[in-house]
């Protein structure tokens, strides 16, 4: 299938398809919500007993051995054989993998259940069950009532629950889920990062009024002057979920004295208005304004920077001024509790860490982090890259596939648009340059534009390695705005003295950047420079690949290293060195800094120094 076949298909499938069975609510933290977090009690079932009759047809609703329904005997005589029990619990959020031994290497069904009371604080108003994320499919059921169904480990979805359903005392919540690799899924069988299943982000019932704010968008007008601070022109949006008996729009600021109405006509509201006088969202002055939008019966607050970010010709401009990126890259892990990190105790550690090595950006790798990662990052000025797990080797031929990324980018995007820290969406990782690849990887972009065409596009590419040049032409690079790919000259290829004669040539007239780049060490096993695994080999690595970068073409725009932390992974083999850690974090699994980290914090603080 040619690139163009390609888009033809992909296009179609996109306007024909639903990508969510209730569109997605953002901004949660404003709105009216009870958790669900806790304790949950669980049944393994790795054959999908609950799932499937002995046929292995899908049972149907009403059928009393499917585990979505009661697990309580009419009487005695009664035959059970699913029970769910205070003796086996599980804790949400959180991977199921950490929580006991036996789950520790397990890709599988699990079935969560919560029972809870409820009673809405007024009868008119709706009410939604809000997952911030679930790895990697979840079908979820509420008093034997499935409300729907979700597949991408990393974003948020929700559903509405009718009032039929919801009881005031003894609901009984049931979530299948299943973290199983499928080839055709985003991502697919093959990943170097551990596979952690569960419930592992917050679940909320969400109250709202029947007529109510879904979501916004606030912008810095694109292409706006910045060479005044005053009378800076805002746009965006307000998303309705009805509006035929909405009147009005109310948006303010009120540290800016800021109270402008919008009439309805339709269930997105334009907003257009100019700021007076704003300070401008940076590393430098993370300043976030709080910002109320109101109509006759919804009201949401939020805490919003206010920037602009942009290419023009060889540079990366952030509020109109050159921007070098000082970055490393973070998986969404806590590696001294061997988890999945969710919290936002986890970010303040993640993140302080990042500023302590001297970074002004984090590429969070290689999926949507959880919210309380970019929130954190908004208030610490710490800038992001936010990525999609479309890795190494999905299947780039199917327009299922597609859709499945395209949900993924959809619902990253909307939960985070307002977002300041974050800069670039990224739609892969490290993808096999063909035609057909180009050409799915080139429609997800369009995509992400389509989208928020405030912020940058990339993709994390790999080098053309040639004699005597590495060479950066990578078909998708005319499509990117910033070209960004991997390099490990001196760990996968040669050793880190390769550096010196390297020669780099970068096909197009764009900033580029590295997004990856690093060699593997175990904390605290020392030899001299030339000893694979030492500390003393990564220092030099690190040496190297400086002075490399110090020779870098004009349009050189940052790196962000791999990684930040050790970090689980069932491919990391070597029995002495590895034991299923991939060991290439400047941080080791106990939080101990390696020798390698000074080296480039060092690189941070002279290119801080010596910023424009």
């Amino acid at each position: 299938m040619t690139p163009k076949y390609l888009f033809v298909a992909i296009a179609t499938c996109i306007s024909i398809t639903s990508f969510a069975q209730t569109p997605l609510i953002t901004d949660i933290g404003a709105r009216k919500t009870t958790s669900l977090n806790g304790k949950w009690q669980y049944i393994i079932d790795p054959y999908g007993t609950g799932f499937y009759d002995y046929r292995y047809q899908e049972r149907k609703e009403n059928d009393r051995e499917a585990y979505w329904t009661t697990d309580e005997p009419v009487n005695k005589t009664d035959r059970k054989e699913h029970k769910f029990t205070d003796a086996y619990t599980l804790q949400v959020p959180g991977d199921w993998n950490s929580q006991a031994e036996k789950f520790l290497y397990y890709e599988g069904i699990v079935w969560y259940k919560k029972s809870f009371d409820f009673t809405k604080s007024n009868p008119a108003n709706k009410v939604y069950l809000y997952f911030g994320a679930v790895n990697y499919e979840a079908d979820v059921y509420l008093n034997g009532k499935k409300l729907g169904k979700h597949k991408g480990g990393f974003t948020p979805f929700n559903f509405e629950v009718p009032d039929s359903v919801l009881k005031s005392t003894g609901n009984y919540l049931v979530v299948k889920v299943d973290n199983t690799r499928h080839k055709d899924e985003v991502p697919t069988v093959n990943t170097d990062w551990w596979n952690y299943g569960g419930i592992t982000r917050d679940v909320q019932l969400v109250e709202l009024p029947p007529a109510f704010i879904q979501d916004y968008s606030l912008n810095i007008k694109k292409g706006a002057s910045l060479k005044t601070v005053k009378n800076i022109p805002v746009e965006g949006w307000v998303q309705l979920n009805e509006w035929q008996n909405a009147k009005e729009v109310v948006v303010e600021i009120p540290e800016l004295k800021i109270k402008k109405t919008f009439p309805v006509t339709g269930n997105k509201v334009a907003l257009q208005f100019n700021l007076p006088a704003v300070q401008l969202w940076s590393p430098q002055t993370p300043k976030l304004y709080n910002v109320v939008i109101n109509t006759s019966t919804d009201r949401i607050d939020d805490k919003v920077g206010f920037r602009t970010i942009e290419t023009a010709g060889k540079e990366v401009l952030l509020n109109g001024k050159p921007l070098f990126m000082r970055g490393i890259c973070i998986h969404e892990e806590n590696s001294l509790q061997g988890r999945r990190a969710y919290s936002k105790q986890d970010a303040l550690q993640l993140l302080g860490w990042a500023k302590e090595l001297g970074c002004n950006m984090v590429r969070l790798a290689h999926y949507p982090h959880n919210e309380n990662m970019t929130r954190t990052a908004d208030s610490l000025g710490i800038l992001v890259w936010s990525e999609i797990p479309v890795y190494w080797t999905v299947d780039f031929s199917s327009t299922e596939v597609f859709e499945k990324a395209r949900t993924q980018l959809t619902e990253m995007i909307t939960r985070d648009h307002n977002r300041a820290s974050i800069i670039i969406w990224s739609v892969g990782n490290e993808t096999p340059v063909n035609p057909v690849r180009t050409g799915f990887m080139r429609n997800l972009i369009g995509a992400a534009r389509s989208l928020d065409s405030s912020r940058l596009v990339s993709a994390a590419l790999e080098v053309n390695y040639q004699p005597g040049v590495n060479k950066i032409d990578d078909p998708l690079g005319e499509y990117v705005d910033l070209v960004s790919f991997n390099e490990y000259l001196g760990w996968y290829s040669g050793l880190p003295d390769k550096c010196r004669s390297a020669n780099w040539e970068i096909a197009y007239n764009k900033p580029f950047f590295i997004s990856e780049t690093g060699a593997e060490t175990l904390y605290g096993f020392h030899g001299d420079s030339l000893t694979r695994w030492s500390e003393e080999y990564q220092e030099w690595y690190y040496r190297e690949q400086v002075a490399m970068l110090k020779r870098m073409p004009d349009n050189f725009a940052g790196l962000s290293p791999w990684i930040l932390c050790d970090f689980r992974s069932p491919r990391r083999n070597n029995q002495t060195f590895q034991e299923g850690w991939n060991n290439k974090g400047l941080i080791d699994q106990k939080g101990r800094k390696k020798k390698a980290f000074n080296i480039l914090r060092e690189y941070y603080e002279e290119k801080a120094a010596t910023a424009k």
